[in-house]
Order: structure tokens, then sequence, then C-alpha cells
């Protein structure tokens, strides 16, 4: 039976054998729902990268680059957009590749990238990745992003979801993976209602944008899974 487990935070990433593991990134508000829907809408590519000085530098690489730097929830000055996922359109994305870099998601995946293979995961793309992870007879690990390096509320939830639809396969879930679930059974019949007291959904609030997070939390919205490729994320084919 393969192993389901869930990294609570980046900062336990040391203690999974993640080369070992298909990696799910989850980043809910919002990079990893940013990205899954910018792949849907049709992104050529996304590539993340840890640090902003390290996305600064894809300027001068001469290429159509679109550029998007978050820090602490907001866009950082010079750069095209941040991760709300208004900003991954069709009109702005589409047959584009974006070098990405925020608070903790992009830090969440580089600290993964010894794994057999990396996904990204939202409420966007639940089904269809849940679906996929099912055909992989492989050990998962549901890695949340969390908030510099802390628990957060939104991400363990959403790997609880996805513990919910592969815990009847052949799949055995870790300690922390029953925990994620059972607190996915407390908020599942109203997820942005149980969000609405997480910490980072008060720090969102008051840059003004509650609808980045009605946005996150709608569930199968796409089908489109962004896996890494080398550097880039990618759609799944």
């Amino acid at each position: 039976m393969n192993q389901l487990n869930v990294c609570l935070s980046p900062a336990l990433i040391p203690l999974y054998n993640v080369e070992d593991h298909i990696v799910v990134i989850i980043d809910i508000f919002r990079a990893t729902s940013s990205i899954c829907y910018g792949i849907e809408n049709g992104a050529e590519a996304i590539i993340p990268v840890s640090l902003v000085e390290e996305c600064a530098a894809y300027r001068e690489k001469g290429l159509d680059y679109l550029l998007a730097a978050e820090r602490d929830g907001k866009v950082v000055e010079g750069f095209d957009f941040g991760n709300s996922p208004f900003s991954y359109t069709k009109e702005k994305v589409a047959g584009k590749t974006v070098v990405l870099t925020t608070t903790n998601g992009t830090h969440a995946l580089h600290l993964s990238r010894a794994a057999k293979k990396i996904v990204i995961g939202s409420f966007l793309n639940l089904t269809s990745m849940c679906d996929w992870l099912k055909l992989q007879n492989d050990n998962i690990l549901l890695v949340c992003a969390g908030w510099k390096n802390n628990f957060n509320l939104e991400d363990t939830l959403f790997a609880g979801a996805v513990v919910e639809q592969l815990k009847t396969g052949d799949f055995k879930p870790d300690d922390a993976a029953i925990a994620a679930n059972d607190l996915y059974q407390l908020g599942k019949h109203d997820l942005n209602e149980y969000l609405k007291k997480t910490s980072h959904s008060e720090r969102l609030k008051k840059l003004g944008i509650e609808k980045d997070i009605e946005f996150c939390l709608q569930v199968d919205l796409i089908t489109a899974i962004p896996v890494l490729d080398g550097e880039m994320l990618v759609k799944l084919q």
C-alpha cells in the first residue's frame, strides 16, 4: 500500500524522503491557485523562483517574460503583477511565460525539488488532480506551503480534501493526513465561511482583496494540472 503523507510546513520537508514521493505543492491563498488558473488559461509555462532578485534577472534575458513577484500579500514594486488569480486570465497570460516568486509557495516547491514528480494543487483543480494521483501507484506527499514556515489552516484543509478523495483507494494516510482530513470534515460544507477565521484571510482582507479568497475556494473550476518539467511548470499532458 502506498503512503499518503501530509507535510504541514516547509520546515518539516527534511523529515520526509521526498525522493520517494510524488509531491503536491499547496498554497491556496494564492500562489498555487493562480498557477493552476494560469496554466488552464494557456500560459506557455510558469517559472517558479525563490528570490525577487532571481525574478528581476529575467528582464535581462531579452525574451518576452511576464514577471510576477509577491511578498507579504502585495505585488513587489516594479513587477507586472503578483499572485492574484485575476492576473492570470487568458487575456493576460495565453502564450506567455510567467516568472513567479511568492512568499510561501515557490519556497515550498524549491525545497521539494528532489521529488519523483512535482504537481500543483488547488481547489480549482481538486478532482482532476486527485483522479490523476489515483492512477500513479506511488507514494504521495502533500506539502502545505503555510505562512513563513508556520502551519496554516487553508493549506491543511485542502490537503484534507485530497485525503478525502484518496483514502478509499490503495493509500495509507499518516497521522498528519488523518488530522487534515478531520479538519476538512469541519469545513467542507462552507469553505469560505470556515476559512474566514484564517490569519492569511485577514491579511488579504486588509489589502482589500476578499474576491481573491472567494475565487481560490471555487472547487473544480478547471482541469489543468501544472507539473514541474525542468525549471518550468507546464500543463500535464
